[in-house]
């Protein structure tokens, strides 16, 4: 198994994450992200952001209140 080398910075309450460009391809690779259909929910995203159908939220428990 290969290591990953990884630069981890925190700024305020952000990370930063610093990797080399062909192991995040690996990586995405195994996560699926090369997957045709996550790829097509990427572009439906991109979509909905751009025709304003977003939501700004600061918690994921924001979504289950109705």
């Amino acid at each position: 198994m290969n290591k990953l080398k990884l630069k981890i910075k925190q700024k305020s309450s952000n990370l930063v994450v610093e990797m080399d460009a062909g192991r995040f391809e690996k990586l995405a690779a195994s996560f699926g992200m090369f997957n045709p259909d996550f790829l097509k929910s990427v572009k439906r995203a991109e979509s909905d952001y751009k025709k304003g159908r977003v939501k700004k939220i600061k918690s994921l428990k924001e979504l289950t209140k109705k």
